[in-house]
């Protein structure tokens, strides 16, 4: 079976480490010492080293490794109509640390007319040259699941159900401009599914006054009805975290109490899956992936730590996730970016790069000639 469309038996999540010169020109930027053109000069600069690099050590899909980015979502989720940024006391509580204090809220009707993130694609795609152009964008569930109705507006969006059409057609119109800016490989990034596994996460949505039942069906919808007319040629996939902040994380437990709405009818052509430590679980929840195109990229190679994986380990964790699932179905990745903001996680950018060459390598082994 050739395997020359996306997913790709090695495939990457997107972020990578930002670059000494690109701290820098962002660090200039927020004192006012540099322009905006000057600065967006830098990241393209950088950004054709990152591409360059990404396809050298063999990837075939490539990012922009989110260099315009502080964060993995606001930056997207502020370009849309109705939503704007929001100061906040603190920041997101991972283990042991958090964030900066930033957040967003819904004020006015959703909707996507532009959003500067499709020029970013446009420069991407016209530097690639051996690979396919990836697009990383967060999933809709983001714009819901954190702030919750006290992030919405009511007198914009009395009833939620009128929200969450409005999501779905605002994510359907997002995904129909990227794919005609060009984009045929996209990512929906979501934190929320595997918030779902975490019993203390599901005891905090309970705490709220949420239902996290009916919440992962909510989601699902919105997923499902924004992506119901994509285009036949373009490449979905959902990317499921367990948070990714520094090296640290936030929700632990298997994919079981999700696996068989998730993987039994989200309508996602992959699943890119953390599987990089115990707090996944095992393989056995794949047992609800479809027989046929949908694939499942298993994140075996951790971006947490610069340490690099023994190859043998990772072909042996692929041979019992096949027990689920088809080994034909099967690709890996890292289980996440490398830098999910701005600052990015404990690792030096080598050893970055000797796990994504790693990933390809193991891949080439696993998938002999595909």
């Amino acid at each position: 079976m050739s395997k020359n469309l996306p997913p790709f038996r090695a495939d990457t999540v997107g972020s990578l480490l930002r670059t000494q010169p690109l701290k820098r020109a962002r660090l200039q930027f927020s004192n006012g010492e540099i322009t905006a053109p000057q600065l967006r000069q830098v990241e393209d600069d950088e950004i054709r080293k990152i591409v360059t690099r990404q396809e050298e050590t063999g990837l075939k899909a490539v990012t922009d490794g989110e260099f315009r980015r502080a964060w993995w979502h606001f930056d997207f989720l502020e370009g849309l109509d109705g939503v704007e940024g929001a100061e906040v006391a603190q920041g997101i509580q991972f283990n042991g640390v958090q964030t900066k204090a930033r957040s967003i809220k819904v004020t006015g009707k959703l909707g996507f007319t532009d959003h500067p993130m499709l020029n970013d694609f446009r420069f991407l795609s016209g530097i690639v040259k051996n690979a396919v152009p990836k697009m990383t964008i967060p999933s809709p569930s983001m714009l819901h699941f954190r702030g919750g109705r006290a992030a919405i507006d009511s007198s914009v969006y009395p009833n939620l159900d009128d929200y969450f059409a409005d999501l779905a057609e605002t994510y359907r119109l997002a995904i129909k401009a990227f794919y005609d800016a060009g984009c045929r490989y996209l990512q929906l990034d979501d934190t929320v599914w595997a918030y779902f596994c975490s019993e203390d996460q599901r005891a905090q949505i309970r705490a709220r006054g949420d239902d996290p039942e009916q919440l992962a069906k909510i989601y699902a919808w919105v997923i499902n009805t924004a992506i119901k007319d994509k285009p036949a040629d373009l490449v979905i996939g959902l990317h499921v975290c367990r948070g990714n902040f520094r090296s640290t994380w936030i929700s632990e437990g298997g994919y079981e109490p999700v696996a068989e709405l998730l993987f039994g009818s989200v309508n996602v052509d992959a699943f890119f899956l953390e599987y990089d430590s115990e707090r996944a679980g095992g393989f056995e929840p794949l047992r609800f992936i479809k027989p046929g195109h949908q694939q499942v990229v298993l994140g075996l190679v951790t971006t947490k730590t610069g340490q690099l994986e023994n190859p043998e380990d990772v072909k042996r964790r692929i041979q019992e996730a096949s027990q689920y699932v088809n080994i034909n179905q099967l690709c890996l990745s890292p289980q996440c970016g490398f830098a999910s903001t701005e600052e990015g996680n404990s690792l030096a950018e080598e050893q970055q790069w000797d796990k994504l060459k790693l990933t390809v390598e193991v891949a080439a082994e696993v998938w002999k000639n595909q």
